[in-house]
């Protein structure tokens, strides 16, 4: 038995070893081909994924994006925000939550809609469009109401910018919300409740405050949680979820139009 746990404990770690490294060297590259920047003046502005709401005002949307966090900690994890518009308007609605704004961690409209991660460029998640998103909309409004952790932020294991977004994938599971494995935060549960729904609201999730556990689920696949660094198989989209570096395998970006 002491052998096959100091197998499968190796294991892991050269998983992670190698996920770090592959984290570093991308980390590296896009630190070559952009200028260095400040906390004060990394960019913010639209990376040009989110639609000109003017020019599809009659259309509903929703979007969820993750980019690398600030600095050193950008190898190591992301950040996640939702954006969302009913027909009829022409401006965006995002939410995010914020750590240096702690005591009011939920920000609304706190920068651009789709716009760079103090310089890192944002991945899209979800992106849902149609008649049918409205109802989705009033869901999402209701999460962002019921987030119990709106004054509370920690950035390891959580709550944070994760825990939020994974909270509003739980109450509205017609997001079908895959986030990454390097998005800590998102397995933070209480000690009084560790089951539950995945952050995805498809599948099934053991968690101890998001340092030991897992999920399985359709969005998800099988995914353990060792100290808040996941390893798992993405079955629905085939891939390696991998700490560090999110995935390994098919872009899980999912688009979906609604009757």
């Amino acid at each position: 038995m002491k052998k096959h746990l100091k197998r499968a404990g190796a294991t892991v770690l050269s998983v992670a070893v190698v996920s770090l490294g592959l984290s570093f060297a991308r980390s590296a590259l896009s630190d070559d081909s952009r200028p260095r920047f400040s906390w004060f003046d990394a960019p913010s502005h639209s990376a040009g994924l989110a639609p000109d709401p003017e020019q599809i005002a009659d259309t509903a949307i929703v979007q969820v994006y993750a980019a690398s966090t600030w600095g050193w900690r950008g190898r190591f994890a992301v950040h996640s925000w939702i954006i969302y518009k009913r027909a009829g308007d022409t401006a965006y609605t995002r939410y995010d939550v914020i750590g240096w704004r702690a005591s009011d961690a939920v920000q609304r409209n706190y920068a651009v809609p789709d716009g760079l991660w103090f310089g890192a460029h944002p991945q899209l998640l979800v992106d849902h469009r149609g008649p049918g998103v409205g109802k989705m909309i009033e869901q999402i409004e209701a999460a962002v109401a019921s987030y119990p952790y709106g004054s509370t932020y920690d950035a390891y294991p959580g709550p944070n910018s994760n825990t939020f977004v994974a909270h509003i994938g739980r109450e509205v599971p017609d997001l079908r919300l895959d986030l990454p494995a390097n998005a800590i935060g998102k397995d933070y549960r209480p000690l009084t409740r560790p089951v539950g729904l995945s952050p995805s609201g498809s599948g099934v999730q053991l968690s101890l405050l998001g340092l030991l556990g897992m999920n399985v689920g359709v969005e998800e696949g099988i995914e353990l949680n060792l100290l808040g660094l996941d390893f798992g198989i993405d079955f629905n989209r085939p891939a390696l979820r991998l700490p560090f570096i999110g995935r390994l395998g098919m872009s899980d970006t999912r688009y979906t139009e609604h009757d």
